[in-house]
C-alpha cells in the first residue's frame, strides 16, 4: 500500500515501502520507509471518527512530561492518518529487570501531573468510542458516570449484559465512595495496556485524561506479565494508599465493559465482569 501523500512537506524523501504493523482494534499502522533511508510510523482508517488523529496528537505531547516516558514526535496530523517518529519495536518479554523499574519510576513521575479536576480538556477516544471526559470535581462520581455506566448504552453492552449485572454495576457505581479511597486526578495515558508500552521505554496510542492512577496501573495489571519491580518502583516515587491490589479487578470493570462494547459478548469479557460485579 504506497501512498506518497502521507509524507507531503516532511522533507523526509518519497514513500519506498511499507511494512504492516500488529497491534491496537482502531487503526491500520504501516512502519514506512523512504527514498532518503528515513522510517515513519504512519496510521490510518478508511473512515476514522471525527477528529480521531488530532486528539491523539493532542494526548502524545500531554504526556511530554520531563522525567516520564519517551514518547513519539508527531510529524502530521491529517483528518484520515497521522505520522509519527518511528521508536522502533522490541518484545517486552525481553526486557530486563531494569526496564521495568525505570518504566515505574517513570510512570509515577507521569502521575505526578495533576489538575484540579477529574477529565480533560475534550472528549478524546478509547479504540473507536468516544472516551468523554467532562472536567468533574468528584473522582467517584466521573468514574461511574464516564468510565462505567456510559457503557449500559452502547449496544453491544446492553444486548449483552443480563439485567441482573446491570443492575449491579449500577449499584457498584453507587458504592464507589465507599470502595475506592479518595485520589487526586492524575495525568493518565489512558489505555496503558502492554501493548502500548514500548522499550524505550515509551508510550503510543494515548487517550489521555486525568483520572485515578489506580485505574492506570488495574489496566497494566490486568493484562498480566508485569513484574513486581515495575510496581515496587512505582511505589517508591508514588505511594499508593494500602490495599490497592485488591482495588485492582474492580477498577479493570472499565476496559471489560470497554472490550464488549467494542467486540460484542467475547466470553472473557462477560466472565470478568460478571465475577467482579457478582458480590453487589
Amino acid at each position: 500500500m504506497l501512498t506518497p501523500s502521507w509524507l507531503d512537506g516532511l522533507e523526509l524523501g518519497e514513500v519506498e515501502s511499507t511494512s504492516p504493523l500488529e497491534g491496537g482494534v482502531a487503526n491500520k499502522t504501516y512502519r514506512v520507509g523512504t527514498t532518503l533511508g528515513r522510517s515513519v510510523i504512519v496510521k490510518t482508517h478508511d473512515d476514522p471518527p471525527p477528529g480521531m488523529y488530532a486528539v491523539e496528537a493532542d494526548g502524545l505531547n500531554a504526556l511530554r512530561v520531563p522525567g516520564a516516558f519517551v514518547v513519539p514526535a508527531v510529524l502530521r496530523v491529517a483528518p484520515d492518518f497521522l505520522v509519527l517518529a518511528d521508536l522502533g519495536s522490541g518484545a517486552l518479554a525481553d526486557q530486563t529487570p531494569d526496564f521495568w523499574r525505570d518504566a515505574g519510576h517513570r510512570l509515577a513521575i507521569q502521575h505526578q501531573q495533576t489538575a484540579d479536576k477529574f477529565g480533560y480538556h475534550q472528549d478524546n477516544y478509547l479504540g473507536l468510542l468516544p472516551q468523554r471526559n467532562p472536567w468533574t470535581a468528584d473522582g467517584h462520581t466521573f468514574f461511574a458516570e464516564h468510565r462505567l455506566l456510559r457503557y449500559l448504552e452502547v449496544p453491544n453492552c446492553y444486548n449483552a449484559l443480563p439485567a441482573d449485572d446491570r443492575h449491579r454495576l449500577e449499584r457498584l457505581a453507587a458504592r464507589l465512595p465507599d470502595l475506592i479511597p479518595p485520589q487526586p486526578p492524575a495525568l493518565l495515558h489512558g489505555d496503558l495496556w502492554h501493548g502500548n508500552l514500548l522499550p524505550g521505554p515509551a508510550l503510543i496510542d494515548p487517550a489521555v485524561y486525568y483520572g485515578w492512577a489506580e485505574a492506570e496501573l488495574s489496566m497494566l495489571d490486568g493484562c498480566g506479565n508485569i513484574p513486581a519491580d515495575f510496581f515496587t518502583a512505582y511505589e517508591e516515587a508514588h505511594p499508593l494508599t494500602p490495599g490497592w491490589q485488591a482495588r485492582l479487578p474492580l477498577l479493570h470493570l472499565r476496559e471489560h465493559l470497554c472490550v464488549l462494547a467494542h467486540f460484542g459478548p467475547t466470553e472473557n469479557a462477560l466472565t470478568k465482569i460478571h465475577e467482579t460485579v457478582a458480590p453487589y
